[in-house]
């Protein structure tokens, strides 16, 4: 497959890219390169220049030939989106006009069994995105009980990571967990889901895809470097598809926006907080039309959030959001 052939249109192109405002001559990032969706709509518009990001290497080898096709309008790195910041500054990248991520996996990732990412065919229980590091079937054998309980609730929001943890912790010691089926066979003896509802497996294969790839660091890690490399009007826009990414960014542009504490809630002596470094404006979050959830359902959990950067300078990193993209220390009280 070549990027050539553009087999794959992500989910919100249109919005996203009238959200970014593109402009002719523009230097835009796209965070999420995948099959080049994003940046095949900025590239038709005239001058522009992208710099994109992708940390699979399938996707990185698969978009050479896009790469070639622009003749230098386009360059196309292996990384993570958490060095968006470090890899502009070195390929003199910046400061940008804009930048949009599209959070998760892709439906490539998914489709392709072997990968690791989906319970609906069977293939080894990976998940890991660069193929590099531990993989879910690592944590799922290796991780104490405890651990694991708290990566279902907190990164899956499933409600029975308990019962799920525990289930794992005593049948890996039979045999260990090495494929999807097996995983996904568990989940639902153990947690079985009512007629109509999602895969009972659906939650914990969130949660372990999102420790395995410190999806929810990385997305906090790339938004900062965003915010520092954007130039005064450029445009922050932002694809999420389940309430923990969503969260995160509501959050960070509530706060960047000046929607966070106002000044009557301040403790006495409190400094007042810094000045907006972005504005948000419009209906948010935007979502998908009736006609593209028919066409993808994949794209029904979708939401778009955009914001305009100001002069102001980037503000420190906010201890709340901080706190949403890590677990719960269990030697502070957690319970």
């Amino acid at each position: 497959m070549t990027m050539t052939s553009a087999p794959h249109i992500p989910v919100l192109r249109d919005e996203a890219i009238a959200a970014l405002g593109v402009q002719r001559g523009g230097r835009y990032i796209d965070a999420t390169f995948g099959a080049g969706g994003y940046t095949r709509a900025m590239l038709a518009h005239p001058e522009t220049r992208v710099l994109a990001f992708d940390r699979d290497q399938t996707a990185f080898k698969a978009g050479q030939a896009f790469v070639d096709e622009m003749r230098g309008r386009l360059t196309l790195v292996e990384a993570r989106f958490s060095q968006l910041e470090e890899v502009a500054r070195a390929q003199g990248f910046a400061p940008i006009d804009g930048v949009v991520f599209d959070i998760g996996v892709s439906s490539m990732q998914f489709d392709e069994a072997a990968r690791g990412f989906s319970f609906r065919a069977d293939g080894p229980l990976d998940m890991r995105m660069e193929g590099r590091g531990r993989s879910a079937a690592d944590i799922v054998n290796e991780a104490d009980e405890e651990t694991l309980a708290d990566i279902l609730y907190f990164y899956g929001e499933e409600r029975a990571a308990r019962r799920i943890a525990r289930a794992i912790a005593h049948d890996r010691q039979i045999a260990p967990f090495e494929t999807t089926k097996a995983l996904a066979g568990l989940v639902e003896r153990v947690a079985p889901g009512r007629p109509g509802d999602i895969h009972p497996a659906t939650r914990s294969f969130q949660a372990l895809r999102i420790a395995v790839n410190d999806e929810l660091q990385e997305l906090l890690s790339g938004l900062l470097g965003a915010e520092r490399l954007l130039a005064e009007s450029g445009r922050l826009v932002v694809v999420t598809f389940h309430s923990l990414e969503d969260r995160i960014v509501k959050q960070f542009l509530a706060e960047r926006c000046g929607r966070g504490e106002t000044g009557s809630r301040r403790l006495p002596g409190e400094t007042a907080p810094p000045a907006p470094s972005f504005l948000c404006k419009g209906r948010q979050p935007v979502t998908p039309t009736p006609a593209e959830t028919a066409a993808n359902p994949r794209a029904r959990s979708a939401k778009l959030r955009y914001a305009t950067r100001t002069a102001s300078p980037p503000h420190m990193l906010d201890a709340r959001l901080a706190r949403l993209v890590r677990l719960p220390d269990r030697d502070k009280g957690k319970a």
